[in-house]
């Protein structure tokens, strides 16, 4: 079939690779224009947009529907990958057997726009990838597979993206083949539908006072974007990475260095800083922060 890819970000490429390995024709990928970005705010190209350059493959950067249109009317199958653009149905309708999206998440679970940080927010225990027909809700169109994988508690949101771009290729593979034979997809189930809203810079800030448990899911969910902060001498102060420790006696907040470790209490056991971002500094250790900043008695962070 001939195929064309609608993406935007890295998490796309293992399905792009996929695609031009395959029998099938990757014919175009289309991304969104160019962005600002950087401290410069230098135009910046999208992820599979370089991709496409460096593979010699036709990349257009839509700036309205029509254009898209015209671009797919010979296109048997339009893949989407996080594209992050909502389509109308006679832009899905276009193609001979119309759009297919991977989605992050074991679908009606997780509908939205951060399927992955939700769920390791919320800590569940297992989850994966869905390809499904895009149609006029969002995420709500009739399923051709899904494939599970199960969580150890410990995975970050970059290491869980990084894991279901690859099994997501492969299902991706397996659902044009399915389009091929002719078979049709399943309707979703209503039950367990949840919903994966977009995360504000607020919802990361950290409250001290929830359990270790909470607040180190919500560290390792937010690490990519839009990463955990809290407040320190009244300055921000990200938080990239964090573990429990088994100390109980540090009060919610309270900061110390313990046995070479930068340690933050909160409501049972206290977690153990390992990456920091202070305030217009550069990414550091934990230790290398409360080297410089030289911790008052009792100093907290929030």
């Amino acid at each position: 079939m001939k195929i064309a890819v609608a993406a935007t970000p890295d998490v796309a490429i293992p399905t792009l690779e996929l695609i031009k390995k395959s029998r099938h024709s990757l014919e175009l990928i289309i991304t969104q224009p160019d962005r600002p970005a950087g401290r410069g705010n230098s135009m910046k190209q999208s992820a599979v947009s370089l991709w496409g350059e460096k593979n010699q493959i036709s990349v257009i950067k839509a700036q309205s529907m029509d254009e898209i249109r015209a671009a797919i009317k010979d296109i048997d199958c339009v893949v989407t990958v996080a594209y992050g653009v909502i389509l109308p149905i006679e832009v899905l309708d276009t193609p001979k057997h119309g759009f297919i999206n991977l989605h992050f998440s074991l679908l009606p679970k997780w509908r939205g726009a951060a399927p992955v940080q939700r769920c390791l927010e919320a800590g569940d225990k297992q989850t994966g990838v869905t390809v499904f027909k895009l149609g006029k809700g969002m995420d709500t169109g009739p399923i051709y597979l899904s494939k599970k994988i199960d969580l150890l508690g410990t995975e970050t949101s970059i290491d869980l993206f990084s894991q279901l771009s690859v099994i997501g290729a492969d299902a991706v593979l397996e659902a044009l083949t399915l389009i091929e034979e002719g078979f049709h997809p399943t309707d979703q189930d209503l039950v367990g539908t949840s919903h994966a809203a977009k995360i504000t810079k607020d919802e990361a800030l950290i409250n001290w006072h929830r359990s270790s448990a909470v607040v180190d899911r919500q560290i390792r969910a937010f690490m990519q974007s839009p990463i955990c902060w809290s407040t320190f001498r009244n300055e921000p102060l990200r938080i990239l990475s964090a573990e429990i420790s088994d100390n109980e006696s540090i009060k919610s907040g309270q900061i110390a260095v313990v046995d070479g470790k930068v340690l933050v209490g909160t409501s049972d056991f206290a977690l153990i800083l390992k990456e920091v971002i202070p305030s217009g500094k550069r990414t550091m250790s934990a230790m290398e922060w409360a080297n410089g900043a030289r911790f008052t008695p009792g100093e907290k962070l929030g």
